[in-house]
């Protein structure tokens, strides 16, 4: 079946609806005594209620409407095996989550084999969407909707750049990052997925983060794209299954971007 006969009203409808239903279950433990696991032996990577339960309803929701497609999900893995995916992240930033800053976001992508075509990025504390479709970027925050619109910036002097740590730039990627920051104007920091929304927004030029997986990204590929916006892996290829990625304002900055990094 080819993306021209999907029913992307279906896709947005499943996306608000999933989001919907994850946001009755997080809402609730943000900002509450929570139990906290680690997913390692060595370092820190947390879970918690939140992130389990949200992802179960999330897949409730998408295997109700698309009971034929794949869900690939951070907590409970793959299910289902088909060219159509939806990739989920319950609490993309979980230690943001778990620190009481409302920078984290649920984040549910649809893919037709392996490139994400919609997603969405909700952040239910705040009270803001942000959706895409093929031809559409949408913001909505209560009554107010408006199309997102990238920044237009092409100079990379001027950019402003948003990473969650430098410390994720690790042995040789450290100097890609000192590279970025020398050629930028400014640069913040622990923003995860609203990041790459507000670049969606306009409101920054460039994301940079290395050893993404599929189900931290996929879902912000088209709500950036359809923006006007362009992201890919440092080598140039396409980033919804994950990997070292790169987001800008446009084409032209995102070239320039690369360009930096791949000479560092």
């Amino acid at each position: 079946m080819p993306a021209s006969t999907i029913d992307f009203a279906q896709i947005e409808h499943t996306l608000r609806r999933a989001g919907a239903a994850s946001a009755q279950h997080t809402l609730p433990l943000f900002r509450t005594p929570l139990t906290i696991d680690n997913k390692l032996d060595a370092g820190f990577d947390p879970v918690t209620e939140a992130d389990k339960g949200a992802e179960t309803v999330i897949r409730g929701v998408i295997t109700e409407a698309f009971p034929d497609h794949a869900i690939i999900g951070e907590e409970w893995g793959k299910t289902g095996d088909s060219r159509y995916s939806w990739i989920i992240d319950p609490v993309d930033g979980t230690r943001a989550f778990i620190s009481g800053a409302p920078v984290w976001g649920t984040l549910i992508g649809f893919a037709i084999d392996g490139v994400a075509v919609a997603g969405l990025m909700s952040q239910p504390f705040i009270g803001e969407e942000f959706l895409a479709v093929p031809g559409r970027s949408t913001y909505r925050r209560g009554e107010l909707v408006h199309t997102n619109q990238t920044s237009g910036l092409t100079e990379l002097s001027a950019a402003r750049v948003f990473t969650t740590t430098p410390n994720l730039f690790k042995g040789e990627h450290w100097n890609k990052w000192l590279a970025v920051e020398n050629a930028t104007r400014l640069q913040r920091f622990g923003m995860d997925c609203y990041g790459y929304a507000l670049l969606a927004a306009g409101q920054a030029d460039l994301v940079i983060e290395p050893s993404l997986n599929t189900y931290d990204i996929a879902a912000l590929v088209p709500i950036i794209r359809e923006a006007g916006g362009a992201i890919a892996c440092w080598d140039g290829s396409e980033p919804s299954g994950g990997g070292n990625v790169v987001a800008a304002a446009t084409p032209e900055l995102l070239d320039k971007a690369l360009e930096l990094i791949n000479r560092a």
